[in-house]
């Protein structure tokens, strides 16, 4: 049976000491779907998603699970539900693969109770789904960025959460690892039902990937729904003051961006 939580955002406001990034932003996150929140550069993404994941306070609304505001639900209670990857997490020192992913048991322990048989096996099964078992005591700083990636997401994998944040977890990544990577978050959405909310740059993976898109514009909502339905030339040239014209990709049916430049129109010719 798949896991079924209400998490919302109702009106709210946050940014970082005086300067203010959100502005009265209300969503619902689609349960047992993928979701991604798109837009420009500082329109607010990767600040959303850690206010949602109460890692920052709004100044006004509230952030909801199941009817409860975030803030009043116990950390290793709200970390049993939803797990977040952030931006370039920070490795500690000299860690081995299989220490690193075990740390995402953390919010299923007591410090009275030690390692469990359940423990051990989720560690297992998310270095298997990441394909990272042949890594396991070798230390993170010997492995690629593609490599680091992997570990970095088994470690949100093993706390074995209904509900996954993700912020840009293809960044600096090359193009093969982007789809691996997006490849594995959809099987475990397929075959786990975990409602999985990322923020991507690439607006064509984010098509291909996405059930349901959010869009950003200088911290509001201007649109969300379906990428067929979110992702027009008239919204990206609004939100990212993109010339170009939108043809349906012909691998995936999904709506893809094409830039249109000054050079390389050849319905018009430049001097």
């Amino acid at each position: 049976m798949k896991p079924t939580h209400i998490f919302n955002s109702e009106g709210i406001t946050a940014g970082y000491d005086d300067s203010t990034i959100l502005h009265d932003v209300t969503i619902s996150i689609p349960n047992n779907k993928i979701s991604v929140i798109i837009g420009a550069n500082g329109c607010g993404k990767s600040t959303l998603l850690k206010t949602m994941a109460r890692l920052i306070k709004p100044t006004s609304g509230q952030v909801t699970l199941d009817g409860k505001s975030v803030n009043k639900i116990p950390p290793k209670q709200l970390a049993r539900v939803l797990g977040l990857l952030p931006q370039s997490p920070i490795v500690p020192e000299g860690i081995t693969v299989a220490d690193l992913v075990g740390r995402g048991r953390y919010p299923h322990q007591t410090f009275l109770k030690g390692w469990t048989k359940q423990d051990y096996e989720a560690v297992t099964e998310a270095m298997e789904i990441m394909n990272i078992t042949e890594f396991a005591d070798r230390s993170i700083d010997e492995l690629s960025g593609g490599q680091r990636q992997r570990v970095w997401i088994a470690m949100a994998l093993a706390q074995q959460t209904d509900i996954l944040f993700l912020d840009e977890p293809t960044t600096f990544l090359d193009i093969t690892y982007q789809v691996e990577i997006l490849d594995l978050l959809t099987d475990l959405n397929r075959k786990r039902g975990t409602t999985i909310v990322m923020v991507l740059h690439d607006i064509n993976l984010s098509a291909r990937y996405a059930d349901h898109i959010f869009a950003l514009q200088k911290g509001r909502l201007i649109a969300e729904g379906a990428p067929s339905e979110v992702i027009t030339s008239t919204l990206i040239e609004d939100i990212f003051g993109l010339h170009c014209t939108v043809v349906s990709d012909p691998v995936s049916g999904s709506p893809s961006v094409v830039p249109i430049g000054r050079y390389h129109n050849r319905l018009k010719v430049y001097s």
